[in-house]
């Protein structure tokens, strides 16, 4: 083999290992995607009986759900994703029940889109819907997201992590 060829067959080689030194030194690797954060610890005839209740009552007109929202409304209402990480079954349960929702949760919203009262369905109904929103959990990692959103909508204030509680 010649000289000449010999430098061709180095700078060959030289040129790609020197481009992904370069990429390393200049782009440090990022973390690896956590993947969705959200998931459903609710069971499959809870998911299925909770999700009709969920059509017929039309509460994607005002909230999202995996990621997934109206887009005919414009309604700022929390979205649901996670929730259940946020508050219980029993809480969720008194809250549907409940004459006057504005009462355990203040709206800041217009009263056309405030939550309606549940209370007018049936306890078992209640109790479906209450199981599956306290099942809509959300990962650790991801649960301050969801607290600053629940936080910003309900307020229309930014959320500050120094805030008292």
């Amino acid at each position: 083999m010649r000289t000449g060829e010999k430098r061709i067959i180095a700078v060959i080689i030289a040129l790609p290992l020197l481009a992904i030194g370069y990429q390393l030194l200049m782009f440090p690797q990022r973390e690896a995607d956590p993947g969705i954060p959200f998931y459903l610890a609710a069971s499959p005839e809870i998911k299925q009986q909770a999700e009709h209740i969920y059509a017929r009552n039309k509460c994607s007109d005002c909230h999202s759900l995996w990621m997934v929202r109206n887009m005919m409304e414009s309604v700022p209402a929390p979205r649901l994703d996670g929730i259940g990480s946020l508050r219980d079954e029993q809480w969720f349960f008194e809250y549907f029940s409940a004459p006057d929702p504005q009462r355990i949760l203040p709206s800041r919203l217009k009263q056309e889109y405030r939550m309606p009262s549940y209370a007018h369905l049936p306890v078992e109904e209640r109790r479906t819907l209450a199981a599956y929103m306290a099942g809509l959990k959300v990962e650790d990692w991801y649960l301050e997201d969801v607290r600053k959103s629940e936080y910003e909508k309900l307020t229309g204030k930014p959320y500050r992590t120094d805030r008292p509680e």
